[in-house]
């Protein structure tokens, strides 16, 4: 769940509850969801199509874990 805000000064923020499991951010359209919000609350430009990410490998994704006790 994604929603976002705008008020009568223009600041912009969002909030989202997508980020619980870490493998979603291998997904090319959750990344690009979460990134066109951040262009948006910096009134950066977001292109045609939103912005393109190259999809991280398992080890790139393995290498921004923490340790976890069992």
């Amino acid at each position: 769940m994604m929603w976002v805000s705008e008020n009568d000064g223009g600041s912009r923020g969002f909030g989202f509850t997508g980020a619980h499991y870490h493998r979603n951010w291998k997904d090319n359209n959750f990344r690009k969801v979460v990134l066109n919000a951040v262009a948006w609350i910096a009134k950066a430009e977001v292109p045609p199509g939103g912005i393109q990410t190259p999809t991280p490998s398992d080890e790139e994704m393995k290498a921004n874990l923490d340790p976890k006790g069992k």
